[in-house]
């Protein structure tokens, strides 16, 4: 993950800058995705316990 972060601090003119933002824009979505994953493997209950609902769950990251 370091490199990543670091590819996209330094590298923000041109195609790199545009190949970083893409990069960037995947590991966000890919972030949402683990976390709805997670989401939806908790009990209703569970889930009650932190305030969401599991219709709230696809709004995530969205």
């Amino acid at each position: 993950m370091s490199a990543l972060d670091t590819l996209s601090l330094s590298a923000r003119h041109g195609r790199a800058g545009m190949f970083a933002r893409l990069i960037d824009a995947m590991t966000l979505w890919n972030d949402a995705r683990l976390t709805r994953r997670a989401l939806a493997r908790l009990s209703d209950r569970e889930l009650n316990d932190i305030g969401l609902t599991r219709a709230d769950i696809d709004c995530i990251g969205r």
